[in-house]
């Protein structure tokens, strides 16, 4: 099931689970690399800085997410997938897909496209 959500939308999900989060990057190795991070959203855009080792993954790989975990036991994480820039001030990455994600449980409902009970948003 998709539910499309406006970048307003999106904002409200922000406000709710925060500033910190994790960004996940890719290493030459293949390897993911997350770290925790402040980010700020910015009009259409998150803002952030990073260190030398995301610096580098992002140069080279700039697909990335950035994972805000369960605000409470059972509940949903917050995953965005984006572009990401490196800039003078620091990183911007734009959104290209939100999911609310939790694992599935006998009682959830499972909905296509998802390996467990998600709700996609459209940014």
């Amino acid at each position: 099931m998709s539910v499309q959500v406006s970048l307003d939308k999106l904002a409200e999900q922000l406000a709710r689970f925060g500033t910190s989060a994790y960004l996940l990057t890719v290493g030459d190795d293949g390897r993911p690399h997350s770290v925790a991070v402040e980010i700020t959203w910015s009009g259409s855009a998150f803002a952030l800085t990073t260190g030398r080792s995301s610096t580098a993954n992002l140069a080279a790989r700039p697909l990335v997410s950035v994972l805000w975990p369960a605000l409470e036991a059972g509940g949903y994480s917050l995953i965005i997938d984006g572009d990401a820039a490196i800039g003078t001030t620091g990183v911007t990455i734009t959104p290209t897909r939100a999911v609310l994600h939790r694992p599935a449980t006998p009682d959830a409902i499972v909905k296509p496209g998802c390996g467990g009970d998600c709700i996609p948003l459209v940014a």
